[in-house]
This record gives C-alpha cells, structure tokens and sequence, in this order.
C-alpha cells in the first residue's frame, strides 16, 4: 500500500513539473551579424506554434539562416538555414489571435504562412502595431490572420537595423516587398537558459 502510494505521488510531482515546465515562457536568443534580439515565447496561449518554433530552434535549423525580407506593413521576416530548408517538418495548423490573444502589437513574433494550417519555418515581428495581421484582418484574402506566439524583450534597437537595411523591392499577387539585399546572417538561435 505504501510503496503504490509512493508511486502515485511520485507520478503526480512529475506530472506537474512536466506542466509547470511548459507553463513558463521561454526565452530564446537570436545571435544576428548586426546585433542579438531576445524573443519570449508563449507556450500556454500559442501551444502548437511555440512548439514548432522551439522544434526548429533546438535542431539548429536557424542556425547560419536569414533575415530576408521587409515588408511595407513593417515587419521582417526570417528563415532557415537554406541549406537546411527541405530537412523541415510538417506544417502547423493556424493558432489564430482571435484564440490566443496574442495581437499583432509593436514587437510581437508571428509564423508566416501562404494558406491556412500551411506555416512551418518562416517567422517574422512586427514594427509598430500591426492589426491587418489579426484574425479578421484585411492582409490575407481569407481573414484568418497569422499565428502570433511571442515577442521581442530585448533588441528592437537590432529589429529596426535589419528592417532599415538595403533592399530592392519585389511584387508578388498581392503583397510588394523589400528582399533584403544582401539578407541579414543569423548566425545562431538557442534557448536562453
């Protein structure tokens, strides 16, 4: 009786660290050829997101990746190693802010996505407050938003370098932005521990 009783408390201390562990924001550090920018991840209001984002992170994929792209609404965007960039995992579906919370404010860390459910490496932040980004937002045809997840701590001084960085502008069907030109290194990504 004591030893099952044991085991059952044993088993509920290591559930709850096992939650309180995923509970917590985490902190990861993007070391940049211009500066380092520190990002808070929210795995409570954005679970599926914060989990990819973490899944690229620790298998280094963003390691020796870029900053590419600047956008008119005033975010930039980053990826993968390109190297690495058909070693990927499997698209996430869309955490929309209309459930998270998370607004496109000033700061704030999103995935990129064509379609819906379709975001896997690319991710960006947002200069200044962003809501055509939100759930119900004119910057897709189909409203649903992007997947925001954390935001910027410390390095928005770095943000700002990147996004004023030399670019030659492109258009696509329905959006024109600014390729990096040359792209920005990342030169690694990890946890803060």
């Amino acid at each position: 009786m004591r030893i099952c009783l044991a085991l059952v408390l044993s088993a509920v201390v290591s559930a709850t660290a096992l939650v309180s562990t995923q509970s917590k924001a985490v902190r990861v550090r993007v070391q940049t050829e211009l500066g380092d920018i520190v990002i808070e991840v929210d795995p409570v209001k954005a679970p599926g997101t914060t989990a990819n984002f973490l899944k690229y992170v620790d298998a280094g994929h963003y390691d020796g990746g870029i900053f590419h792209r600047t956008v008119k609404i005033e975010v930039i965007q980053a990826g993968v190693n390109p190297d690495r960039a058909k070693e990927g995992f499997p698209a996430i579906p869309l955490e929309r802010t209309s459930v998270t919370g998370i607004l496109h404010k000033d700061s704030v860390v999103s995935m990129a996505r064509g379609a819906p459910d379709s975001a896997t490496s690319g991710w960006f932040v947002c200069i200044n407050d962003q809501p055509s980004l939100d759930f119900g937002g004119n910057r897709n045809p189909d409203g649903q938003g992007f997947g925001a997840f954390g935001r910027v701590v410390t390095g928005m001084d770095v943000v700002r370098k990147i996004q004023a960085a030399p670019s030659s502008t492109t258009r696509t069907t329905n959006t024109e932005a600014q390729r990096l030109t040359p792209p920005i290194k990342i030169l690694k990504v990890a946890r803060v521990p």
